[in-house]
């Protein structure tokens, strides 16, 4: 298998096919250490993207932002490389099955993230493979990492990194509008993608749905209103988060998931996405039938993630029990000395 290299600042490139870091080569080929991959070097910022000047919306300014960087991407590792170098990787983790609700209640998927359009940086150095760790630790089902780099600061290192740590399911997040981008989805090592139904009409988004079976992913289908949902449904989608978060304004509204999730057909595992940040607001989901949240940003400020995690996980009524139990402990007169 023949690619192009991309050339870097510094004495390391970087493979397009597995993202690791390979030495600088002397001349004008050179081949990779780790997937044994090879081709002719590319030239510094080969890479960079133009400015965007869109004044539409959030979403459409990402949109076109994630569309420019997948073509430049496409540019130095077509399509039928990538779809080559996914056939040796090992089958993808489920993540619908890892994120339906079982007898314990509701799952959680934790995010990595650096920061976010709304909220500016949030943990801007953080360290995925630590934090997902510390996530699994505290009973995650899955790790969403976001790899979009000009308003979440994510990269595709991330999510390898995430892959070489953890054995949950990994979720890429990103505005995913072409068949490319789910197959470099595949080789970084993805379980799942996001497809945003707000950014695709109805014939994109079964065609990307046909295209993440096919390279063996998950699709989770994202919606924000009762429309959505139902070109959702239409489309076959069997794993659909309903995002909080009005995309136009970044607002969160609270009852949206319990309102969108009506136009969803029964079997459909259900996510809910956006404004959680703690057990209660983990509760009113799973009340208006969530199978998983997901939760970003209270997680990557917790002081101690692991431990955030397991509180999102346990019940209020099983906190309370737990305390009784130490309260009646604390207080239990010491035996006496004989």
């Amino acid at each position: 298998m023949t690619v192009r290299m991309v050339d870097e600042r510094g004495s390391s490139s970087t493979c397009p096919v597995c993202r690791r870091k390979v030495p600088k080569p002397q001349g004008r080929r050179f081949s990779c250490p780790h997937c044994q991959s090879r081709g002719p070097q590319v030239a510094e910022g080969a890479l960079e993207s133009s400015a965007v000047t869109s004044t539409g919306s959030f979403l459409a300014r990402a949109v076109a932002d994630a569309r420019s960087d997948a073509e430049r991407r496409a540019e130095l590792l077509s399509l039928d490389v990538l779809r080559a170098a996914a056939a040796d990787l090992p089958p993808a983790r489920g993540l619908r099955a890892a994120v339906r609700r079982g007898p314990d209640g509701p799952r959680v998927i934790a995010e990595v993230k650096r920061r976010s359009p709304s909220k500016g940086d949030i943990r801007i150095d953080l360290d995925p493979a630590a934090l997902a760790t510390a996530y699994a630790a505290g009973g995650a089902s899955a790790v969403s990492v976001l790899t979009e780099p000009r308003h979440f600061a994510g990269s595709p290192d991330d999510l390898l990194a995430v892959r070489a740590a953890v054995e949950l399911p990994v979720l890429r997040k990103d505005f995913i509008t072409n068949r490319y981008q789910v197959w470099e989805a595949r080789t970084w090592g993805a379980d799942a993608v996001l497809l945003i139904v707000a950014a695709l009409d109805p014939p994109a988004l079964r065609a990307l749905l046909d295209e993440a079976a096919e390279a063996g992913l998950d699709a989770l289908v994202e919606v924000h209103t009762l429309a959505e949902a139902e070109t959702a449904a239409d489309a076959g989608a069997t794993l659909v988060g309903v995002n909080a978060r009005d995309l136009a304004t970044l607002e969160v509204d609270p009852h949206r998931f319990a309102a969108v999730r009506q136009a969803l057909p029964d079997g459909t595992v259900l996510v809910a996405e956006s404004g959680i940040r703690d057990r209660a607001g983990v509760q009113t989901a799973a009340d208006a039938g969530a199978d998983a949240v997901l939760v970003g940003e209270a997680l990557v400020r917790a002081a101690n993630p692991t431990t955030a995690v397991r509180q999102l996980l346990t019940s209020s009524d099983w906190r309370s029990e737990i305390d009784r139990q130490r309260a009646s402990a604390a207080t239990k007169p010491f035996p006496a000395e004989r």
